[in-house]
């Protein structure tokens, strides 16, 4: 009997932990978001006008594109790191077209978003917005490896 405030207090600990990893995950995740928003902003230079129509478009891309990431990393990596020794032939080619299947999706998010933003911005800054895409994405792993280092 003793014993149940040490084991109610522990629980309640571990609650508050778990809980403060997923705020700081979607923390992170806000903190990143908004410096790629300050990014492509100030590399695309677009005008009120241009961003007004652009953000909706280019939001509406990230989250279809997020999700297509999600669902390889559960459906297909996963698998692969977990299975793969288990897996048979069969299985493994069922995989295959499954990665496969949602590089395509990738593929035709990526010409759906070029297709909306046509009118929207002129397409010297439609190429720029890949070219920013990549610059960020290395700025970030940059980053992230002189944290590493540090530590």
């Amino acid at each position: 009997m003793k014993y149940i405030p040490i084991i109610i207090a522990f629980l309640c600990a571990t609650a508050v932990v778990a809980q403060n990893d997923t705020s700081d995950k979607k923390d992170r995740h806000a903190k990143i978001k908004a410096l790629k928003v300050a990014h492509l902003t100030e590399q695309l230079n677009l005008t009120a006008e241009e961003a007004q129509k652009f953000w909706p478009i280019y939001n509406e891309y990230e989250e279809k594109m997020h999700d297509l990431r999600r669902s390889e990393r559960k459906e297909v990596i996963g698998k692969i790191k977990n299975d793969l020794e288990t897996m048979s032939d069969e299985e493994a080619n069922k995989l295959i077209k499954k990665g496969i299947e949602l590089r395509s999706k990738e593929v035709s998010t990526y010409r759906m978003l070029i297709e909306n933003l046509k009118g929207i911005i002129p397409p010297k800054k439609i190429l720029l917005l890949r070219k920013a895409e990549e610059d960020f994405k290395r700025k970030l792993l940059e980053r992230y490896k002189n944290k590493k280092g540090k530590k």
